[in-house]
């Protein structure tokens, strides 16, 4: 009954709630945004799958600018973060659009993240439970490890998360995201401004 009711409308409450209280915050960071990124905009769209594996785009603060080489190629991941999409990175600010994913249904505040589309084809039977329910802004996953473990373990929390859905364990969940977000830890692994790519094999 709470995986497949209450679970939303809690999210709907909580996240209209919220909504209504920090939209300031968020135009104030979407100004500094646009600012800092010199052009590209402060918002990032992509196509993720959701529930089912049906197909949404999500909603990030964007971190990076779009500047290019002399060959018109993007410029490494690295070289193209700002100052400010470090801050907004490290202390998860970033993820904030996504509570708009949230109230319209794409996405529950609780949940396995939502990953790059062309995963699909690479995820094995088990792992692809993952998408047995809403993907989420923060997940058992992100409180375990979240960039600092292989994909392997990744799936393995997501599926033990749909198995163990409940109130509780999204409680707890969120008291230990706080934690993870004071801390500023697992943001990236070490030496890399992004997290690495799932081929299948890692």
């Amino acid at each position: 009954m709470y995986k497949n009711f209450f679970k939303r409308l809690i999210d709907f409450i909580i996240v209209l709630s919220a909504l209504l209280v920090i939209w300031p915050i968020l135009l104030v960071i979407y100004i500094w945004l646009s600012i800092a990124n010199k052009g590209a905009g402060a918002i990032f769209y992509q196509e993720r799958p959701g529930l089912y594996g049906k197909i949404f785009k999500v909603m990030k603060f964007k971190s990076m600018t779009d500047e290019k080489d002399a060959n018109g190629n993007l410029l490494p991941d690295a070289e193209r973060l700002t100052k400010v999409g470090k801050f907004v990175r490290s202390t998860s600010i970033d993820e904030l659009p996504q509570l708009i994913n949230v109230l319209k249904g794409d996405m529950a505040l609780i949940g396995p993240r939502p990953l790059l589309v062309s995963y699909l084809s690479l995820y094995s039977p088990e792992q692809a439970r993952r998408h047995e329910v809403r993907p989420g802004i923060t997940g058992w996953a992100q409180v375990n490890g979240r960039n600092n473990i292989s994909w392997t373990k990744k799936f393995e929390l997501d599926v033990w998360y749909v198995d163990h859905c409940s109130l509780e364990t999204d409680i707890k969940i969120i008291f230990l995201t706080i934690k993870k977000v004071l801390m500023r830890t697992d943001i990236n692994k070490q030496g890399q401004a992004t997290t690495v790519k799932f081929t299948g094999n890692n």
